[in-house]
C-alpha cells in the first residue's frame, strides 16, 4: 500500500529530478516510510513510489521494482491477498524470487500471463509497468475501483498519480476546473466518481476494471471486468446457500489478515464492522496462517457521547465476543472546527458533508501504529441497507441518495436527504441562472451494462449502486480519509467471489421479513452478538451536521461565504446562497435536508478559494 506516480516525457526530454519528487512529495501521507524514485536509461521516464510497508516490510519490498530479467519495472499501491497461492503456482513453473513481497509475485505474473495476470489477482490494487525494451506503459486498476489512479496526457507528456491534487500541484501541466462537472457534482453528489472525469478539465481517472496501454504516444483503454461475466450458480436449497456465504465471507476474511504489521479494525457497532471482527476471532480460533498477523486484537471505535444514536454500547458488545479491547474516539462539537481544513484538503474533492469522523479514527489508528484495517464497506451496496422500497419517484430520480451521507443515521434522515435532492432536481438551488438546468450525467461504469431480465428491482438497484454510482464514492472518500494518515483499509465483503457469488441470490436472499442483509446475518449466526446480528438499525458513521451547523461551524459558513472567489461567482448566484444560510444560522434551522442541499456549495466554495 502506498502512493504511485509516473511521468513519461513523450518525446524524449529528460525528467527533471525535482519534478517526479515533487509528484511523491505530495504523496508521502499515503507512504511514510520511505520514497523510491526510477528513471529509464535516457531518463525520458521517471517513476516514484512513497511506501506503506505492510507486506515484507524490510528492503525486499522496494519500490519502483525491477523484474528479475530487468525488463519491466512496476509501481503498485494495493494489496493481492492470494500472493502466496500466486508464489507457489509461478515457482512450479520455473519462477525465482528474491523477496517475500506481493509486489514481486505481480511482476512474476506479468512476465508469464500479461494482462491475463488481473483475473488471477483476489485483491485490490492501481498499478504500472514499464517494459524499458519496448517502452511500453500498462496501467491497471482492479475491479471494483479500491484503490485509485488518474492521468494526465498530451502530446508531449503523459503522468500518472494516485490523487488529483498530486498532479494538479506538479506544475508539469496547468490544471483549471471543469465547471460541467462541479455542476454535476453539486446536483449528483454520486454520480462522478465512476466516470472518467474529475473536477479538472485535463485530469482523468482510470475507471474500475480498466486497463490502459500507453504505446507509441497512443493510449488504449479496455474494460477488463464486468461483473455479470462472472456470476456463478448457486446452490437450490437456502441453507447451502447461507453455507456457501459463510465460507466465502470466512475466507475472505482470513484472506485480508495477512500482513507483516499489526492490524485492526473500525468497529461501528452495525452489522457489518462487527461480523468482520468477530469473524477474526474465529479465524483465530481455527488457526492462523503463516503470514497472518498475531498482532489483529485492536477495534477503534468513533463515538458521539450524548447522542441518542451514539453506538458504543453495541461496538463495545461485539469486540467483547471478538475478546478485543476497543480503543474510544469521543467526536462532539470541539471537532467541528478543529482540523477543518486539513480534512477538507485531505477529502480533495466536494462531498455532501465534513468527513470529520471517519478522520479523525482513522488518525487514531495511526497514533497506535495500527497501519491496517479490516472494515465493512461494500454490505450495505452488495445486500441492501438503504431504503429500498416506498420513496417512489425520489428513488427512483436518484436511487444513490438514500445514502448520502455513505452512512446515513436513521431512515428519517434518509428521506430529508431524498427530499432534499428532489428540490435540486426541480431546478431549486442556487446555481446561476442559465445553468441552473440539471447537467447531463456522465457515463459511468457499468451503468449499460445488460442485466439478466429476471432481476428485479431489488438486484437492478444495488447493481447500479455498487458499481456505478454510491460505492465508488464511498471508495474514494475512505481511501483518502484514510490514507490521509498512511492507513490501509481492506473490504472483506469487496472479496470478488462473494461479491459475484452475492449479485447471483435471488433478492429474497438479500432483503426480506423486514431485513436487508438477510444471507449474511443467518450466515452469521452463533458467530456474533445475537443482538447486533438481528438489530434493524441502520446508524451512520459520520459528523452530526445539523448540530454543527447550528453551532460551531455557524460563523465558518458565513466566513467562507464572505472570501472573494470569482470563479465560484460565476456559477453560483452567491447573493441567494448568503441570504438562504445566513436565515439557517440565525434560526438555527439546519437540518439534514438543508444540509445535504447547500453542504456542497460550501464545499466547493472553499476548494475554488484553495485554487485562487
Amino acid at each position: 500500500m502506498c502512493g504511485i506516480a509516473g511521468i513519461l516525457n513523450l518525446r524524449g526530454e529528460p525528467v527533471e529530478p525535482s519534478e517526479i519528487s515533487r509528484l511523491t512529495g505530495q504523496l508521502a501521507h499515503r507512504g511514510p516510510f520511505g520514497e523510491g524514485l526510477w528513471f529509464s536509461d535516457d531518463r525520458s521516464v521517471a517513476f516514484g513510489h512513497r511506501r506503506l510497508a505492510i507486506i515484507d516490510p524490510t528492503d525486499g519490498g522496494y519500490q519502483p521494482m525491477r523484474s528479475e530479467d530487468g525488463r519491466y519495472i512496476i509501481v503498485f499501491n494495493g494489496e493481492i491477498y492470494n500472493f502466496l497461492e500466486l508464489r507457489r503456482e509461478l515457482e512450479a513453473q520455473g519462477a525465482i524470487f528474491r523477496s517475500q513481497s506481493d509486489t514481486e509475485v505481480i511482476l512474476a505474473a506479468w512476465r508469464r500471463w500479461r494482462e491475463d495476470m488481473l483475473p488471477r489477482f483476489n485483491g485490490m490494487w492501481a498499478l504500472a509497468i514499464y517494459d524499458t525494451v519496448a517502452g511500453d506503459l500498462f496501467l491497471a486498476r482492479d475491479r471494483f475501483g479500491i484503490k485509485p489512479l488518474l492521468y494526465f496526457s498530451s502530446p508531449r507528456r503523459f503522468v500518472f498519480a494516485s490523487e488529483q491534487r498530486a498532479l494538479v500541484r506538479s506544475r508539469l501541466f496547468d490544471s483549471s476546473l471543469d465547471p460541467l462537472v462541479a455542476r454535476r457534482m453539486i446536483v449528483d453528489a454520486f454520480g462522478i466518481e465512476a466516470s472518467e472525469r474529475t473536477l479538472f478539465k485535463e485530469i482523468r481517472r482510470l475507471q474500475s476494471g480498466h486497463y490502459m496501454w500507453m504505446r507509441q504516444g497512443r493510449t488504449e483503454i479496455t474494460r477488463w471486468w464486468r461483473t455479470l461475466d462472472h456470476l456463478p450458480a448457486v446452490p437450490n436449497t437456502e441453507p447451502e446457500r447461507i453455507e456457501r456465504f459463510r465460507e466465502l465471507f470466512m475466507d475472505a476474511v482470513a484472506l485480508r489478515m495477512r500482513s507483516d504489521v499489526p492490524i485492526g479494525t473500525c468497529l461501528s457497532g452495525g452489522f457489518d464492522s462487527s461480523a468482520v471482527v468477530c469473524a477474526m476471532a474465529e479465524h483465530e480460533k481455527a488457526g492462523l496462517g503463516p503470514r497472518d498477523s498475531a498482532s489483529w486484537r485492536h477495534a477503534f471505535v468513533a463515538t458521539f457521547p450524548g447522542a441518542r444514536n451514539d453506538e458504543r454500547p453495541q461496538a463495545e458488545q461485539a469486540a467483547a465476543w471478538a475478546k478485543v479491547v476497543p480503543t474510544i474516539v469521543e467526536i462532539d462539537e470541539t471537532c467541528a472546527l478543529n482540523e477543518i481544513d486539513r480534512i477538507l484538503e485531505d477529502n480533495d474533492d466536494l462531498y455532501i458533508m465534513l468527513p470529520t469522523a471517519v478522520w479523525l479514527t482513522y488518525r487514531e489508528l495511526r497514533r497506535h501504529n495500527v497501519t491496517v484495517s479490516l472494515d465493512g464497506h461494500g454490505a450495505d451496496e452488495l445486500m441492501g441497507a438503504y431504503l429500498q422500497e416506498g420513496a417512489g419517484a425520489a428513488f427512483r430520480i436518484r436511487n444513490s441518495l438514500a445514502a448520502l451521507t455513505s452512512r446515513s443515521r436513521l431512515a428519517g434522515r434518509c428521506l430529508d436527504l431524498l427530499r432534499a435532492t428532489v428540490l435540486n432536481c426541480r431546478g431549486h438551488f442556487f446555481l446561476r441562472e442559465g445553468l441552473a438546468r440539471l447537467p447531463q450525467p456522465l457515463d459511468l461504469v457499468a451503468a449499460e451494462d445488460h442485466l439478466p431480465p429476471d432481476w428485479g428491482p431489488l438486484n437492478r438497484r444495488l447493481y447500479k449502486m455498487f458499481h456505478s454510482t454510491v460505492l465508488p464514492t464511498i471508495l474514494r472518500n475512505f481511501d483518502r480519509l484514510s490514507m490521509a494518515h498512511g492507513i490501509e483499509v481492506r473490504m472483506p465483503f469487496m472479496d470478488w467471489r462473494l461479491v459475484t457469488y452475492t449479485m447471483a441470490l435471488p433478492a429474497a436472499d438479500k432483503s426480506s421479513a423486514g431485513y436487508t442483509k438477510l444471507i449474511a446475518r443467518r450466515a452469521m449466526k452463533d458467530r456474533m452478538p445475537e443482538a447486533i446480528r438481528m438489530s434493524r438499525r441502520k446508524v451512520g458513521f459520520n459528523s452530526p451536521m445539523p448540530e454543527w451547523l447550528n453551532g460551531p461551524l455557524s460563523g465558518w459558513t458565513m466566513s467562507l461565504l464572505d472570501r472573494k472567489v470569482p470563479a465560484f461567482a460565476e456559477l453560483v448566484d452567491e447573493a441567494r446562497l448568503r441570504r438562504e444560510v445566513q436565515r439557517l444560522n440565525l434560526s438555527k434551522a439546519w437540518n439534514w435536508e438543508t444540509a445535504g442541499r447547500i453542504w456542497p456549495y460550501l464545499n466547493l466554495k472553499w476548494a475554488m478559494s484553495r485554487m485562487s
